[in-house]
């Protein structure tokens, strides 16, 4: 894109999402000198349109960022008040004890809270110390400098021809360059994989692991709603076809968070990850506590899942990766919010380090020292087993020698070492006539939803006249290889009905439904023939998730 002419704008830093990672980073840089010019670029229409609420927050993240959180105002109302365990069954469930789980297990001192409000509030503390934040601005592009290091990223281009031309109407958008880019942009973000792979970041690691968390936001019978409540379940639906689990939080306001996980290294084809969670709300106890409510709004993201061994490098010159563009989410906790807010800090620090030292560009090696050596490499190293034993020898092996590991690394030691993850969610995919068919319920509209009918809860909207983010490297390949060989697993492990395979005739036809795309990511991670890139649509575009 040489020949597009753009106006600059210089910074210190140039922080890529407003999420709680490049929130804190933003915080932190004006806590330390209130004369660095700090921008945030967001892609979501507003801070938080592009996260979902609902999660348990462990403080300690906020408590080294701003101790003083409460007297200003941060919305953490609800400290969790019991903790619930349940290996469920088709018909039932058995609650597992509290007491011989590991003491990082217990939620106490945690809060249930909307992590979309908790980044609106973070912003406004971000822009009363003078931090500059747009949102609306997408980032496709970086700017690399003469000796390839980042120099910054370019945003707010709009108006691209549907084949991804520019045009009359075009707006280019601008360069912001900084001293330091810190990308921010949660699970699989498109620049950050960009940087992985030009400085081969990944190398020396074990590859990045993920799950696929689908959550409903409900209101509930005020006679049933618990406030403080929080539940997970391991077990049925999936049982031997993939790992996973679900989360029931009880918020304020009669609202309870609904939750459910499959881990994407499943070998089916065949599987559903969408209906497994469907099915799930249909379980006794789920039922009971969801009848007579009603589903407010519905999302879906990718998580990360590797943990400690999979953390690739943090650092290359001009840039380093913060929070889930890394992977920092500690697994049996579901918890990753912490850590991020905590790499944000660390981030902060060493770029103020290197400033004031009239460096610039180069490798930020201290802020990946702390995060290996920090709070959030001894918070990662000690569940760093749990997900490997899973994956590798079922939920029961996970619950016993994983929570035996668990248990000895609190002592600082592991029988086990550091498991290895082998393969990538992708290569996990087995060849679909290795496998049955599974036969889903049709969802009844009541306590389960068809995925169209979900996602227009997640109120996400795209310009139909902008070009599909979701780019295909090879457009023979969805009916060539993947229909064929492995059932068309796209149509089935997107939870928002992307993509689908239509009859032409005599001849099947790959169609993608950019419109309904919830910024999930779930297609670039387990597309088996890694055909599909996600790329950041228009600034604005995707999910916007209520302010509740």
């Amino acid at each position: 894109m040489s020949e597009i002419e753009r106006e600059s704008m210089e910074y210190d830093v140039v922080i890529v999402g407003a999420g709680p990672a490049g929130l804190s980073a933003a915080i932190r840089l004006k806590q330390l000198d209130a004369d660095l010019n700090v921008v945030v670029l967001e892609k979501g229409s507003e801070v938080g349109a592009h996260i979902l609420s609902g999660a348990v927050l462990d403080p300690v993240g906020l408590d080294a960022l701003i101790p003083d959180w409460k007297d200003k105002g941060a919305p953490l109302n609800v400290p969790v008040r019991d903790d619930n365990f349940y290996m469920l069954g088709e018909a039932g469930g058995i609650r597992i004890p509290n007491w011989p789980m590991p003491p990082l297990m217990n939620n106490h001192g945690n809060y249930i809270v909307s992590m979309g409000n908790i980044c609106r509030w973070m912003a406004e503390q971000a822009e009363e110390l003078g931090v500059e934040i747009f949102p609306g601005m997408a980032c496709s592009e970086i700017v690399y400098g003469d000796n390839g290091e980042v120099r910054g990223v370019v945003a707010g281009v709009f108006g691209l021809e549907a084949d991804g031309s520019y045009g009359e109407g075009t707006e280019p958008g601008m360069e912001l360059l900084g001293k330091y880019v810190f990308l921010s942009e949660g699970v699989r973000g498109s620049l950050s994989q960009e940087v992985i792979g030009k400085y081969n970041l990944g190398e020396g690691h074990e590859p990045q692991k993920y799950g696929l968390g689908m959550k409903e936001i409900w209101e509930i019978d005020p006679e049933k709603h618990r406030e403080g409540s929080v539940t997970h379940t391991m077990g049925w639906p999936l049982g031997k076809n993939a790992g996973g689990g679900s989360f029931i939080y009880h918020l304020e306001n009669n609202q309870v968070y609904v939750g459910f996980v499959v881990h994407l290294n499943y070998k089916n084809p065949h599987l559903f990850p969408y209906m497994e969670f469907q099915r799930f709300k249909h379980h006794p106890m789920v039922a009971e506590l969801l009848e007579g409510g009603k589903r407010v709004a519905y999302g879906a993201r990718a998580i990360t899942e590797g943990g400690y061994q999979s953390m690739c490098k943090m650092v290359a010159p001009g840039v380093a990766l913060l929070g889930c563009s890394v992977g920092m989410v500690n697994v049996p906790r579901i918890k990753g919010n912490h850590n991020a807010m905590l790499s944000g800090k660390a981030a902060a620090e060493a770029a103020h380090a290197a400033i004031k030292a009239g460096r610039a560009s180069d490798e930020l090696n201290d802020y990946e020292t702390e995060v290996r050596e920090g709070p959030i490499g001894a918070d990662l190293k000690k569940v760093r087993n749990v997900k490997p034993i899973w994956s590798q020898s079922g939920l029961m092996a996970s619950l016993t020698l994983g929570g035996l590991d668990m248990w000895t690394n609190t002592l600082g030691f592991s029988f086990f070492g550091t498991k290895s993850h082998g393969k990538t969610d992708a290569e996990a995919t087995e060849k679909a006539a290795r496998w049955n068919p599974i036969d889903y319920p049709k969802p009844d509209g009541k306590l389960s939803f068809d995925r169209l009918t979900n996602v227009a809860f997640s109120f996400t909207n795209h310009e139909e006249s902008q070009p599909a983010h979701l780019k295909l490297r090879d457009s023979t390949v969805p009916v060539a290889v993947n229909l064929p060989e492995y059932a068309g697993p796209s149509q089935r492990y997107c939870p928002a009905g992307v993509y689908e395979f239509v009859k032409d005739g005599d001849e099947d036809k790959f169609v993608i439904n950019f419109q309904n795309c919830v910024h999930c990511k779930t297609c670039d991670i387990k597309d088996p023939s890694q055909n599909i890139h996600w790329t950041v649509p228009q600034g604005g575009d995707g999910p916007n998730y209520p302010n509740m």
